[in-house]
Formats: C-alpha cells, sequence, structure tokens
C-alpha cells in the first residue's frame, strides 16, 4: 500500500507505507544502505554477497527492495557502475545526496545547515569525515546505524522532504540505487502533512536559490570527493 504524495501538484511517485521493523533491523538496513549508496569500488562489490545475505532477513518488502538493486548492480560491470553512479550523482541537480541542498539550495543558509550537521555528529561523539560533507546521505545512515536514537532521527526527519525528492527524482531516471532509497523509506516514519507540503514545493520548485551579492556562483551541491574518484562538475 502507499499514498500519493501531497496535495495541489501531485507527483506521479508516491509516498511509501512504513514497514514495521525492529531497531535491530532498522540497523541493519541503514548501515546497508549507507555503503551500497558510496561509491562503488572493487572492495564494496566483493561485500555484495554478505550484502544480500544480512539485508534477506529483514521484513519482505525493505528485503526485496534490497535485492532488486543488488541483482540489478550484479548485472552490471564495475566500470558502468561508477559511470551511471557519476552521472546520477554528481550529475543531477535532484539527485543529490547532500541534504542541506534540498533544504537550502544555492543560498547562504546551506552553511549554517552544514553547521547543524557538524553539532549533531558531535553530539553523538563522532567527528566529522575530513573527506566528506556532514550531509552526504550515507554518513547520515551510518550514523542512524551506529548510534541510533533521537539526534540521527532528528536529521533523517527534517530533511526528509529531501529524501523524497531524491527517491522520487531516481525513479524518474531509471536508477537502480531508487531501490535503495525505498529501502531506506520504508523504515521511516509515515510522511506527515508538513512534510508532503514541503516535498510538494520541491517537485515544482526546487531548492531554493540566491546569488544577489555574491560574488560567485555557489555549486549547486559542492562535494568534497575522496581520491578514489573523479569529482565532476555540476
Amino acid at each position: 500500500m502507499s499514498r500519493r504524495a501531497g496535495t495541489g501538484r501531485p507527483p506521479s511517485l508516491p509516498f511509501l507505507d512504513p514497514v514495521d521493523t525492529h531497531p535491530g533491523e532498522r540497523v541493519v538496513a541503514h548501515m546497508a544502505a549507507s555503503l551500497l549508496l558510496d561509491y562503488p569500488t572493487p572492495e564494496l562489490r566483493a561485500r555484495h554477497g554478505l550484502l544480500r545475505d544480512s539485508t534477506a532477513i529483514l521484513p519482505r518488502a525493505v528485503a526485496g527492495a534490497f535485492a532488486a538493486f543488488l541483482d540489478a548492480a550484479d548485472a552490471l560491470d564495475l566500470d558502468t557502475q561508477q559511470v551511471h553512479y557519476v552521472e546520477t550523482f554528481d550529475q543531477r541537480r535532484r539527485c543529490a545526496l547532500y541534504l542541506t541542498y534540498y533544504a537550502a539550495g544555492d543560498t547562504r543558509r546551506r552553511g549554517m545547515a552544514l553547521v547543524t550537521f557538524v553539532e549533531a555528529y558531535r553530539a553523538c561523539g563522532w567527528e566529522p569525515r575530513d573527506d566528506e560533507l556532514p550531509d552526504h546521505l550515507p554518513t547520515v545512515l551510518e550514523l542512524s546505524a551506529r548510534d541510533p536514537g533521537p539526534v540521527a532521527d532528528a536529521l533523517l526527519g527534517t530533511h526528509r522532504a529531501g529524501i523524497e525528492l531524491l527517491r522520487s527524482a531516481l525513479h524518474h531516471v531509471g536508477s537502480p540505487y531508487a531501490h535503495v532509497l525505498d529501502a531506506v523509506c520504508l523504515t521511516l516514519p509515515a510522511v506527515d502533512e508538513a512534510t508532503a507540503a514541503r516535498f510538494a514545493d520541491l517537485v515544482s520548485a526546487g531548492p531554493p536559490s540566491e546569488t544577489v551579492g555574491l560574488s560567485a556562483p555557489l555549486l549547486p551541491f559542492p562535494t568534497v570527493r575522496s581520491s578514489n574518484h573523479q569529482e565532476v562538475p555540476a
């Protein structure tokens, strides 16, 4: 079962009804999603069998979403998957893995939003990574898996509209990564009316932008890439 996403201008993709998961299952799902949403490497591909086995014990809908992604990814050679990853997440504005982009876009507010993520990690005893922005969805999901609780829940809940837009965009372009977002959203609470309204605004208008008074345009979703793959400008 699923519900239409919002009112007014309903997008084609409905929200998913949450699946009843116990905390341990949610930890497994979020850690698996954190790994699978990262850049594909030989090391990650070598772990697909373990990830398939660990997610197979999750509730049927969640396990099925992970299996659908793994089936699609395993059908690709590594080079093809890497090209698809870069073209999808680094070159499409509505497929950004950086959550503050959806809430703050190209505005001065994005810097403060990133600071909020840093403070959230430190409140959990974590120091943010040096090679990635703190709002990177795989990193947030790792926090949720390693330190489940109100802080991680707040980060995911506050940026739920952006997560739903990312999910919708991935389905729209036919990316197998859409299945991973399905698995994540199935483990989150039901979308409330306020989030649905924010989502509808994002669908119709996109993330906010601000260029007045800026000496140079901001990147749509500035990234900090590790050395294992090349940064592709938006």
